[in-house]
Order: C-alpha cells, then sequence, then structure tokens
C-alpha cells in the first residue's frame, strides 16, 4: 500500500511553479519540449523573467513525482537560476567579467548555421550586461560573422575558438560605474590589431578549404563555413547513409596532416591548426587583458553549450573562483558548476544580472568590485 504524504513547503512549490512556468515559457518562445527532455528548437527567441512571490502554497503529493535522469543531473550541476541569489551574494565585492557562447546559448541551434539569429531581447540583455561588466563573446565562428550576429559595440569578440580576439575600440563600464580604457595592439597608422596567434596557418587552411568543396560538392546536405582560422563542416541536413562517406572525404583532405587536427561538435566537424589554444586560453587572455590575471578580487561567469567551451570551465574551475555554467538540456558530463536548459534560461540569467546589478548598486552607491 503506497502512502500519500502531504506538507506544506514553499520552497519546494516554488521550484515546481518556477518549472512549470518557463515549460510555458519555452513553448512561447517556439521551442517544443520532447519526451526526452531535448528541445526542437525554432529561431524566434522571447522571455520574459518570473517570480513565484506572493504565491500561496498548496499541498504536495509525492507520489505524484519521480526524479529524472535530468533531475539528478542537476544535483551536481544546479540551476543557476535556482541558485541565482546564492551566486550574487557571493559576487559581492567582486569584478564580474562575462563571457559567452553564441550557437546554442545566444541563439537555438538551427539546421541553417546561416540563420542562427539571435532576438532582439536576448540581444538587449546582453547590451546591458556589458553597460555593467565586461562583456565577451567567444565562439567557433568567425570574428567577423558572430560580430555581424550580434550587432553591439561595446563587447569583445573572440573568433574561431579564440584564434582571433579583439577587444572593443571604445570605453567599457567597469563594475562601479566608471569608464575605463583597455589598450590595443595598434600598427603603424594607429589601426587596432587582432591578436591572432594561428595567423601563419591562414594560407595551409585556404588550401584545404579549396579541396573540400572541391571533394564534398556532390554530398547533399552538408555545408562549409570559413570561419578564417578554423574550417567547419556541417552534416546537420546530411543523409545518415552519407556521413561516413562525408567523413572519409573530410578525412582524406586532411591526410595525415600534422599541422592540424579534425573534431567533432553537434553535427559539425571542425578543422583546426594544432596549436596549443582554444577557448580556455582566450578567457585568460582577456583577464590578462583586463589586469586581472594576477588578482584575486575577479569573478568571470562563462556560459556555453558547446564542447569546445569544455575548455574554458577547466580554466575557470582551476581558478577556483568563478561560475562556469554549461547550457544542455540532457545530462552530459562537464567541468561547469551551474547550469541553464536553453537560451531561454540564458536569457532570464543575463536580465537577472543587469536587473540585480542596478538594483545593488541604487541601494548602496559604494565603489564595488575595484
Amino acid at each position: 500500500m503506497i502512502q500519500t504524504f502531504t506538507v506544506l513547503f514553499s520552497g519546494n512549490y516554488c521550484t515546481k511553479i518556477i518549472k512549470k512556468k518557463l515549460t510555458k515559457l519555452r513553448e512561447s518562445m517556439g521551442f517544443q519540449t520532447a519526451h526526452n527532455t531535448k528541445l526542437i528548437s525554432q529561431p524566434d527567441l522571447k522571455a520574459k523573467e518570473d517570480s513565484c512571490d506572493g504565491l500561496i502554497p498548496r499541498p504536495l503529493n509525492f507520489t505524484q513525482f519521480t526524479p529524472s535522469g535530468y533531475d539528478s543531473w542537476l544535483v551536481k550541476h544546479p540551476s543557476a537560476l535556482s541558485s541565482f541569489d546564492r551566486l550574487m551574494k557571493a559576487a559581492i565585492g567582486k569584478r564580474i567579467v562575462v563571457f559567452l557562447d553564441y550557437d546554442g546559448t545566444l541563439s537555438p541551434i538551427v539546421n541553417d548555421p546561416d540563420r542562427a539569429f539571435m532576438s532582439d531581447e536576448m540581444r538587449a540583455a546582453v547590451s546591458e550586461v556589458a553597460t555593467y561588466f565586461p562583456t565577451a563573446i567567444i565562439s567557433g565562428r568567425s570574428r567577423e560573422k558572430v560580430k555581424d550576429f550580434v550587432k553591439l559595440n561595446n563587447l569583445y569578440y573572440a573568433g574561431s575558438h579564440g584564434m582571433d580576439i579583439m577587444a572593443p575600440s571604445g570605453p567599457i563600464r567597469s563594475s562601479d560605474g566608471n569608464h575605463q580604457c583597455y589598450n590595443n595592439t595598434l600598427d603603424t597608422n594607429g589601426n587596432e590589431v587582432p591578436f591572432q596567434p594561428a595567423k601563419k596557418f591562414l594560407p595551409a587552411i585556404q588550401e584545404i578549404l579549396r579541396k573540400l568543396e572541391n571533394v564534398i560538392k556532390d554530398i547533399e546536405g552538408a555545408k562549409i563555413e570559413n570561419n578564417r582560422f578554423c574550417i567547419s563542416v556541417h552534416f546537420r541536413q546530411v543523409h545518415e547513409k552519407d556521413y561516413n562517406k562525408l567523413e572519409e572525404k573530410v578525412k582524406s583532405v586532411l591526410g595525415k596532416n600534422p599541422l592540424f587536427c579534425l573534431t567533432e561538435g553537434k553535427k559539425v566537424m571542425e578543422i583546426r591548426p594544432s596549436i596549443e589554444w582554444n577557448k580556455g586560453n582566450a578567457v585568460e587572455y582577456f583577464l590578462d587583458t583586463l589586469g586581472l590575471s594576477s588578482s584575486s578580487n575577479f569573478l568571470p561567469v562563462y556560459i556555453g553549450d558547446d564542447k569546445t567551451d569544455e575548455d574554458a570551465f577547466k580554466v575557470i574551475k582551476r581558478m577556483g573562483q568563478g561560475y562556469p555554467i554549461i547550457v544542455s538540456s540532457t545530462p552530459r558530463e562537464t567541468d561547469a558548476l551551474y547550469s541553464l536548459r536553453d537560451p531561454s534560461e540564458v536569457l532570464i540569467f543575463l536580465s537577472r544580472l543587469a536587473k540585480w546589478t542596478k538594483t545593488y548598486y541604487s541601494r548602496r552607491p559604494l565603489n564595488i568590485g575595484n
């Protein structure tokens, strides 16, 4: 005989309410929740912050709920939304720096990589966060392409998984409200020069690109993307029966060239220079540029969904300070300490971060984070 326990517990009730509201929110934003918890995303992305303030707790029937694999995973990688107040309490007095991946983090994953647009709401949230904290986009795309998607000038941009870095040309507002300029490398004409540790590989990359375009042109659905310092071969729309053929052709072009390596992400193969440089190194570069590499008074926040973001998670985890946050709707191995389910939750998190900052400094006009 199963006994039914009825309790009044507002904290658990609020959690359930938030989950229900987020489910409705995702559906209204173009996400469909499947039975296996994966999300089928559509380009439209809108969200607003929900709260359970003022709700009256109701009796909960514990026999109605069974723990899922994702809920169990959340025990080890708790939601950054549920943990938000605790995270911000620990951030008081710290210099926050924000790092963001693009695809799957600021925009949904879509079939056509050229149509991975971020919403106006997301753009506004990122822009507002950047008015308070130094903010960088670190993407596998080319720096020019990801900047064209984001369309914001008050950010740092790093393309090709951190192999092409440019800081903003203008001053950045620090968390205490002061403006600070960060020096970039200038050429003889006074123009800013991006940091490109793989620049010497460009001629070889162009040659590989030319060969790839020739050998995979007969594979339906395959799409090559020139990301300047790496080459992406998208196979999201390739028939399953053709995948092995595509992989063989890509490997045949690369051959046994020790200067390049082949990696695989979400429905994409990538050819990258074999150098010890990744998104984790890009994070360290930015922190050094900001004069924070030897400081203990900063707090990096990194949000990303890709395997390549794990390098950044590891760096922040090794620092012993900061919040590496993975974006995933399914359980997976990760070095991230916290999680968000999808871009809709990223939007809520960034909006809450900006709102918290604005509210905190309006109540306490102190120079915090110096």
